[in-house]
């Protein structure tokens, strides 16, 4: 890919199929004289916000490994069961 080459139609086609719906969930809660470039740079927060709330939810969701994994024994799994 050379990133020189100009971009083809259907190229700027998906990015703004891409680009707009999220922009206009940007804009839609925007007061209501803001401008596009208003509008941008607040998107451009949201979306390092999303960024590092999809970062959390991904280390949520990771469980434990190496050293850090609990290993169930028979006797955990006992004690477990009399409480």
């Amino acid at each position: 890919m050379n990133p020189t080459k100009p971009l083809t139609p259907e190229e700027v086609a998906d990015a703004a199929d891409q680009f707009f719906p999220l922009f206009d969930i940007v804009h839609r809660q925007m007061p209501e004289n803001s401008n596009v470039e208003d509008t941008l740079k607040v998107m451009e927060s949201v979306c390092g916000l999303a960024h590092k709330l999809r970062m959390q939810s991904d280390t949520d969701k990771a469980g434990p490994f190496g050293f850090n994994k609990k290993v169930e024994t028979d006797e955990d799994s006992s004690s477990d069961e009399e409480t």
